[in-house]
């Protein structure tokens, strides 16, 4: 390897966020303290990326030294930042495994108002994906069997209560098996 290639890392993913689609900021984390430091810098970032992305019929953008990929759903849009360098296809992945999961977490309505109601869940997906930039998981099973455990471990979400209400006695008896 000649001195001017980057060395190889595992810290591959950048930064995550998902905006709305006026492009306002419902989830972000950033991974490089480094790689826009404030608040006003990341918000600056998002806006010249959804300036560039909103309206094009791509998946992948490359915008100030960043590899993007990128998906929308109905009012949303879901992003995936790494390095000039950064293998599209394993961000790609990672972009898949964040919008499956929350598809499922969402129960297939991938929209803001769902989105906003369930961003406990939606955080628990991407620290199960990402940790401090470093892929973790790239498999939404996988994931989602993760997130479900950890949301059924902690007490008082009433879903218990919801299932005996609406009669889903087959949900309380899958979770007792998992506590």
């Amino acid at each position: 390897m000649d001195s001017t290639s980057p060395e190889p890392s595992l810290y591959t993913v950048k930064a995550v966020f998902i905006l709305d689609n006026d492009g306002n900021r419902l989830l972000s984390k950033y991974y490089d303290p480094e790689l826009y430091p404030s608040m006003k810098e990341q918000k600056t970032f998002e806006r010249n990326v959804f300036n560039k992305t909103h309206k094009a019929d791509n998946e992948i953008a490359f915008l100030e030294g960043m590899t993007i990929v990128y998906k929308s759903s109905i009012d949303l849009f879901f992003y995936v930042v790494g390095s000039a360098q950064e293998n599209e296809l394993m961000l790609m992945s990672v972009l898949n495994c964040l919008f499956d999961s929350t598809s499922h977490i969402l129960r297939k309505n991938v929209e803001r108002r769902c989105l906003l109601e369930n961003m406990e869940g939606v955080f628990l997906v991407v620290d199960e994906i990402i940790d401090g930039g470093v892929i973790l998981e790239s498999d939404p099973q996988q994931v989602l069997q993760k997130v479900n455990y950890r949301l059924m471990s902690e007490p008082a979400y009433g879903f218990v209560l919801f299932d005996y209400i609406t009669g889903n006695l087959e949900a309380q008896t899958d979770r007792s098996q998992l506590l």
